[in-house]
């Protein structure tokens, strides 16, 4: 039978209770004095500020808020103001300017309080950075002294000009503002104020809007809204065809537009009649001076008379503000008043066909497509007030067969002043001027008209009256000069 081997039993080391307490009271011990530590920190930090604390641009770490407001007391002293403007130029205002001084308060000791003390360890891998009101004083009128001497407001102070639309010959387009260099007072004191409250060093005048600024600029919706409203009315165009085209466009109608201060677009009707004026007073000749060549060579000048161009401008009026509202273009003739036209816009405006009187040659020619188709010697009326023929250009009004010229009412008589019956009547005027056959006259030409003068019509042999009366038609010019 075989026998059974008995194995050796393994004992367990064991940490007998003496060694156990050991290691337990010296862990104990790191802890608390680990503890103690913390705790120690912490009270450290409820009288300073954290690591990593920033006020207002300062770095308070560790300091207590007395030494920061030292810190605030010091910066003060050092203080200086730098104020630039917007051409550059740098001026400065110093804490002795404006008797600059800290003023001690509870804000340094309430951001103290505010921090969390205990959290000390968690301030080594954040930043904290706070913005303290700094209390102090300085002497007011002593800062506004020094804001009215700077050199940007004792210049010349151009206010600045809003952004408006121009007409660029095309189309209206934004013109952008300009600044000028006129300050805002209480802007100034405002931003400058403020930058002494929170101790910055620097005021640039431009970027901090201390200048006057414009009431309107290239972004503003009223001035884009301005643009189109008044691009609708240049949208119009109106051709008077005449010697050299006349062309109400853009450029002439922009002139007619203007702004409020609102940006409200008006459209100005007595600028539109003054534009006609001047269009009338350029192409009207209705008795204005013309400067011409007789057919014997003579150079004359007649002025007066109802021959020629008068625009109708009450009309035009009327088509060119329809045309504005309704943006037409159009090409179109003037209206004239009745019989305010002639044979051309060119001066002389009678054209080649005509009749034409020299008073003090006492001749008359008749001119078809310029050529003299019939001339005689004549006597016009006696030369005194109330006899002369009239000078000017007149039309040919009517013609008629042995007619009787009936002068004025004598007042001593009641009867008309005389009674002529004429074969050939061709009237110049409606006050009674005309050319007519004169068998009364001894002969034609000459100074005979000095003595024997008519009452103011043209007085012609029978035979020449007879023949001037077949050519002459109604509406042909007559000229009548010295």
């Amino acid at each position: 039978m075989a026998a059974r081997r008995r194995g050796r039993r393994k004992r367990k080391k064991t940490m007998d209770s003496n060694s156990r307490k050991l290691l337990l009271g010296i862990a104990g011990g790191s802890a608390g004095i680990l503890l103690l530590s913390y705790i120690g920190v912490g009270i450290y930090y409820s009288a300073h500020f954290l690591p990593n604390t920033e006020i207002n641009g300062h770095d308070c770490s560790g300091k207590t808020a007395s030494q920061v407001e030292s810190v605030f007391k010091e910066e003060m002293k050092e203080y200086t103001l730098t104020i630039t403007d917007k051409d550059g130029r740098k001026e400065e205002i110093t804490s002795e300017d404006i008797s600059l001084e800290y003023k001690e308060s509870k804000e340094m000791k309430a951001a103290l309080k505010e921090q969390s003390s205990f959290l000390w360890p968690a301030s080594f891998f954040s930043k904290d950075s706070a913005e303290v009101t700094v209390d102090l004083s300085y002497d007011s009128e002593k800062l506004e002294q020094k804001l009215n001497s700077l050199q940007a407001v004792t210049a010349e102070q151009v206010p600045p000009q809003s952004a408006y639309p121009e007409f660029n010959g095309e189309k209206y387009v934004v013109h952008p503002e300009t600044y000028g260099t006129a300050i805002d007072p209480e802007a100034l004191k405002e931003k400058a104020a403020t930058a002494i409250r929170e101790l910055d060093p620097e005021l640039n005048l431009m970027e901090d809007k201390c200048y006057a600024e414009p009431k309107y600029t290239s972004d503003s919706a009223e001035v884009v809204q301005a643009c189109k409203e008044m691009d609708k009315y240049c949208q119009a165009s109106i051709t008077y065809p005449m010697d050299v085209p006349v062309v109400v466009d853009g450029n002439v109608i922009s002139t007619w537009l203007s702004l409020d201060e609102e940006m409200n677009v008006s459209l100005n009707e007595e600028a539109v009649r003054n534009w006609l004026t001047e269009f009338g007073d350029k192409y009207d000749t209705m008795g204005a001076e013309r400067t011409f060549t007789t057919p014997t060579g003579k150079t004359a000048t007649v002025s007066g008379g109802d021959y020629g161009w008068s625009i109708d401008e009450d009309t035009e009026y009327t088509v060119i503000m329809d045309a504005l509202a309704n943006g037409e273009v159009l090409t179109r003739e003037p209206a004239y008043y009745a019989g305010g036209t002639a044979a051309s816009h060119g001066m002389p405006d009678w054209g080649a066909t005509y009749a034409e009187v020299d008073l003090t040659e006492q001749h008359m020619w008749y001119v078809i497509d310029g050529a003299v188709a019939l001339e005689s010697d004549v006597v016009t009326g006696l030369p005194t007030p109330d006899r002369i023929t009239p000078t000017g250009v007149y039309v040919f009004k009517e013609k008629a067969l042995n007619a009787t010229l009936i002068g004025d009412t004598d007042p001593s008589t009641g009867q008309p002043s005389y009674r002529t019956p004429v074969d050939y009547w061709m009237r110049i005027t409606w006050e009674g001027v005309g050319f007519h056959d004169a068998k009364w006259q001894p002969a034609f030409g000459g100074e005979l008209y000095r003595a024997v003068g008519s009452h103011g019509c043209v007085n012609m042999p029978v035979d020449k009256a007879a023949a001037l009366y077949d050519l002459i038609q109604e509406g042909v010019p007559v000229i009548i000069h010295n």
